[in-house]
């Protein structure tokens, strides 16, 4: 029988061909080049130093990291989401949580975590700008509460724990009393003031926390 050559023509490459590769499938948009993303990230850091929060723009970013916008807004949908990862990758969330064996040991180590963070180049700069827009906008707020503020509520929850079980504080003591106590002052030394935070300081501030806390589980 003659082979009909329109049929042939038509075949699929891998029936007319068992030898012909599989068609791979695309790998699409998905696919997010790790180079890119740090290219992008280092560009955040030089224009915030540049321009500020309130004046950085997508465009500057990517003009800055050699890409185009489409590459940003693929990895983040706004400029604040952008520098919400950056500011959150030196907050409390994902670090361990202090196990020294005593109260004072567990918030002394707090507030050396948080002076860290505070002192950090990008949270420093980041943070004033970020609570200022976030007074105006009630979703910056929640973003801005859910990186900076979550991860630190869990961790003053994990220390008044602990001093709970250890017999240090009764029980009901409210832990975000505690990082009122032990952070507020710290943030009013460190961002607002723009003092120096010493050793001494630091071991000071503990000492007030725990004697704060302590006062407030003794009142009936």
């Amino acid at each position: 029988m003659t082979k009909d050559p329109a049929a042939s023509a038509s075949a699929p490459a891998s029936a007319a061909d068992p030898a012909a590769p599989a068609r791979r499938a695309p790998a699409g948009a998905a696919v997010l080049r790790e180079d890119v993303t740090e290219a992008i990230r280092s560009a955040v850091l030089e224009e915030l130093a540049a321009v500020g929060f309130s004046r950085m723009s997508i465009e500057g970013i990517a003009r800055r990291a050699g890409v185009g916008k489409t590459a940003v807004y693929r990895r983040w949908k706004s400029k604040l989401h952008l520098v919400l990862d950056l500011v959150g990758a030196f907050a409390t969330d994902g670090l361990p949580v202090p196990a020294t064996g005593s109260l004072y040991g567990d918030v002394r180590a707090l507030l050396e975590v948080m002076s860290h963070v505070l002192r950090h180049p990008v949270a420093s700069a980041v943070i004033p700008d970020l609570l200022v827009e976030a007074s105006r906008n009630p979703e910056i707020a929640d973003a801005v509460r859910g990186a900076l503020l979550d991860g630190q509520h869990r961790m003053a929850e994990a220390i008044v724990s602990g001093a709970v079980e250890r017999g240090e504080l009764p029980a009901g003591i409210d832990a975000g009393r505690a990082l009122d106590l032990a952070i507020g002052p710290l943030y009013w030394r460190q961002v607002v003031v723009r003092d120096a935070v010493p050793a001494q300081y630091l071991d000071d501030l503990a000492g007030s926390v725990v004697a704060g806390l302590t006062a407030t589980a003794s009142k009936p």
